[in-house]
């Protein structure tokens, strides 16, 4: 199929992008790697009225170290996966993008992109809320940093306003130190999950992500870990309130139980990496 008519503009700095973007009155998508947005446009699920093209944007694809770790939005994932400075600042984040798409999407995919499209299955928004990560996003009116666990609202939605550009992601530097450990179940490497978790230790962070309309913390999970309980009790409260959804996939109640099978082997990988 083709996609549906729509004007095009490529963006030359952050200010262009902004400006299409109001201008459009809602009717714009931003287009980046183009890895989830070009099939809704031939599947003609997604009909702006007009597209702008951030990629000849500088300045959005660096990846900076120093008290905090710093992605730009336009890092592609592959670069991501290849970058040994990012391995060595967040090694979870680098360990979660190896389950992300195959070579060939993550060679135009890019981190900001998979963190504005909020697929509820996809894996680098519950890395980033494992990591209590901050987006920092771009208006008009000037710059406002959105917390992760206030970022992704719903299936495909965010705090990102229509007329706004995410432009980085920045992670505390000592999480570098924190054990790990992560987990999903898909049909083939590189599909979307039908169930994963995120863990870490010292503090506690457990995150489920293709169970519900968002990734989502388990709280619950989280003071068991830090109380000393061990993987399966923790894995049994994370899921106990669970309502996955049911689609041609998966039913919720298989998704139920093998997010609590996921969460268990998560954090016995975090508690062996712990020593």
């Amino acid at each position: 199929m083709k996609p549906p008519p729509f004007e095009y503009v490529a963006a030359g700095t952050v200010a262009d992008a902004l400006d299409a973007l109001a201008d459009a009155d809602g009717d714009a998508k931003v287009l980046a790697g183009g890895q989830s947005l070009v099939p809704l446009l031939n599947m003609r699920l997604a009909r702006p009225a007009l597209l702008v093209d951030v990629n000849p944007v500088t300045g959005l694809d660096g990846i900076a170290v120093d008290g905090t770790v710093s992605v730009g939005a336009l890092v592609t994932q592959s670069d991501a996966l290849a970058s040994d400075v990012l391995a060595s600042a967040l090694p979870l984040l680098r360990a979660g993008l190896r389950y992300v798409g195959h070579p060939a999407t993550r060679s135009r995919g890019t981190i900001g992109g998979s963190l504005a499209h909020a697929d509820p299955a996809a894996e680098l928004p519950a890395i980033v809320l494992a990591l209590d990560g901050d987006l920092v996003c771009a208006g008009r009116g000037g710059q406002r940093t959105i917390p992760a666990g206030d970022f992704f609202t719903g299936p495909f939605t965010t705090a990102l306003g229509p007329d706004e550009l995410l432009t980085t992601v920045v992670f505390d530097r000592g999480d570098v130190r924190r054990p790990f450990g992560f987990a999903e179940l898909a049909r083939r490497r590189g599909d979307f999950a039908l169930a994963g978790a995120v863990v870490l230790l010292d503090p506690a962070r457990v995150v489920l992500f293709g169970v519900g309309g968002a990734p989502e913390r388990a709280p619950a999970a989280e003071e068991a870990l830090e109380g000393g309980a061990g993987a399966r009790e923790a894995a049994e409260l994370a899921t106990r309130e669970l309502e996955p959804v049911s689609d041609v996939h998966a039913d919720g109640a298989y998704r139920r139980r093998t997010a609590a099978v996921l969460v268990r082997r998560a954090i016995e990988q975090a508690e062996r990496a712990h020593g």
